[in-house]
């Protein structure tokens, strides 16, 4: 069996789903935003495509996959996720139709999509990136927020509370913009942003499934940390959620009704939604992919003795095999997303040993490498590493994950060119 991965050359889960498949005995080929001009640099023999260039790139696929079928295609990341829909509606694979992926990447088409479907909705707004401050300043009641159309991780999003701190905030999302990185995408998407109500409350990631239209409930995470703003740096993710019964159930089923006014289908989902102190459930995004980074870590599945990872259950599912036997484990379990302390230059971390031998740490790890420049949200896009812990109950994996940042101790010289 081959499975096509389309993915980004910088994506943390490759190697976790390169794991996956041989567990099973499954073999991956990969679709990626690799140089074309020279022979196969990463020696595994990816197809190169262009995201940019949707149409070149499903013709590459399909011409590769003539002379080697696949037997199913999955996205890993954000940007893949309409190219993958691309290939596999091309190649007669269930998947998210290539509209609904295109609308669940853009924050925009998401709020309309979920307006007209008369759900709950922050009051929302898009204006041109070259727009003059003065006259989007008023749109929005404040505290409002101002979010890029197609940057994932919190990326370039800023709480605002008032006229005064608008143009600066601005500012900052049009430099984040106009970055050589997100220049580079050359999509069109980025010339405008969002603005939208602050909605207060607790907010929580959903992992799920869609199996043919019906949606799976895999996983609810708690998020302890508020997230209030200016900026939304994500940091704790814990399952099973501690909230009510009740409220797991309204959370579950307004992911399933945004999926569906999105018009996802068939395939995994990530999404984050906020529950209003009225109860009420708003739903901010859903992702027709799995959760990112090395964050799927955290969950395990299990059947008939067997323990798999999501990457390993997503797998099975994109071979067209029914998967709903296998359960999250009984345990709780957890990771924390190291935040970036401070700007500067990355010279290397302390105490790793003590945190792994904090009761219930599953791993530490370290991805940021020496020398490099670290750049905090909001103008940021990565993190210093992750801890994973799993214990019997919620709370103590909450507890052993803060425990185990606590003996990490990271030094950062200053920036001197970005002091200049």
């Amino acid at each position: 069996m081959r499975v096509l991965v389309v993915a980004t050359t910088t994506g943390y889960q490759i190697r976790s789903f390169g794991d996956a498949a041989r567990a099973l005995g499954v073999r991956l080929v990969f679709a990626s935003d690799r140089c074309d001009q020279l022979d196969d640099p990463w020696w595994d023999q990816a197809i190169p495509v262009r995201f940019h260039a949707e149409d070149a790139a499903v013709a590459s696929v399909l011409r590769a996959c003539a002379d080697a079928p696949v037997d199913g295609v999955i996205a890993v990341g954000d940007r893949p996720t309409v190219l993958a829909a691309r290939i596999a509606e091309a190649l007669g694979f269930p998947g998210h139709p290539p509209d609904a992926a295109a609308a669940s990447r853009n924050k925009l088409r998401t709020r309309e999509c979920l307006e007209k479907a008369g759900l709950p909705t922050p009051r929302f707004t898009a204006r041109a990136l070259g727009d003059a401050p003065e006259s989007m300043a008023g749109l929005i009641p404040y505290p409002i927020v101002i979010k890029p159309l197609a940057l994932s991780g919190s990326r370039g999003v800023i709480r605002v509370d008032g006229r005064d701190g608008f143009g600066a905030a601005l500012a900052r999302v049009r430099a984040i913009l106009g970055s050589p990185d997100v220049r580079g995408e050359r999509d069109a998407v980025h010339e405008r942003v969002l603005l939208e109500s602050f909605i207060a409350g607790r907010e929580y990631a959903v992992e799920g499934v869609l199996e043919h239209g019906r949606f799976r409930l895999l996983a609810v995470f708690d998020k302890p940390d508020p997230l209030d703003g200016p900026f939304f740096e994500e940091t704790i993710y814990v399952t099973p959620s501690r909230a009510a019964a009740d409220v797991q159930v309204r959370i579950a089923g307004a992911v399933a009704d945004a999926a569906r006014a999105l018009g996802l289908h068939h395939g995994p989902v990530h999404a984050e939604c906020r529950v209003a102190p009225d109860g009420l459930v708003y739903v901010l995004e859903v992702a027709a992919r799995p959760i990112g980074g090395l964050c799927a870590r955290a969950l395990r599945f299990t059947h008939a003795g067997r323990v798999a990872s999501l990457e390993e259950l997503l797998l099975r599912h994109a071979m067209g095999e029914a998967i709903g036997a296998w359960q999250r484990e009984e345990a709780a379990s957890g990771v924390m997303m190291i935040p970036i302390p401070r700007a500067g230059i990355y010279r290397g971390v302390s105490g790793v040993e003590r945190a792994a031998r904090v009761p219930g740490i599953d791993d530490v790890a370290i991805t940021a490498k020496p020398d490099a420049r670290l750049v905090p949200l909001p103008e940021g896009r990565s993190y210093l590493g992750f801890i994973f812990a799993r214990t019997p109950v919620p709370a103590a994996t909450e507890q052993a994950l803060r425990d185990a940042h606590a003996h990490l101790s990271f030094a950062v010289d200053p920036d001197v060119a970005m002091a200049r």
